[in-house]
């Protein structure tokens, strides 16, 4: 019985100084540091707006890089630490939101804004040809 208690404290201890953070701000265990990097990149900084957290250096991307961090540790799944930043900023923290009926128009505008061109295109293409032709030569001027 008491080895199986030192074994688990044992493990505990492995589990824990597998999740520490080095001085570069890396986990130590690199399935956690992976997962690290993949969520980052995933989240849209709020100030930059075309940078992910993990590329940009505002002091608000740092705190978020860090909350990531924290949670992912906590042993939070990538699933919880998205709907936990989806919660509190909004779907436009995520650079590749879900398809939800929330964000089928940013997923749908693309598509329909080629739908549309191509249909004026196509209604300016025809007015043009019913147009009348004009045959006479221009005036020669000299």
């Amino acid at each position: 019985m008491a080895a199986l208690v030192l074994a688990a404290i044992a493990g505990s201890a492995l589990g824990a100084a597998d999740s520490t953070v080095n001085t570069y701000g890396e986990i130590a265990n690199p399935a956690l540091q992976a997962r690290y990097e993949h969520v980052t990149q995933d989240l849209r900084c709020l100030v930059c707006q075309n940078e992910s957290i993990a590329d940009s250096n505002v002091e608000l991307a740092s705190d978020l890089r860090r909350q990531v961090r924290e949670m992912l540790i906590a042993g939070k799944s990538d699933d919880e630490i998205f709907k936990f930043m989806t919660d509190r900023y909004g779907e436009f923290v995520r650079f590749n939101p879900p398809l939800t009926p929330k964000t089928w128009l940013i997923w749908g505008a693309p598509f329909i804004m080629v739908v549309v061109g191509a249909i004026v295109i196509i209604r300016v293409a025809r007015h043009r040809a019913s147009l009348p032709v004009d045959d006479e030569p221009a005036p020669e001027t000299k």
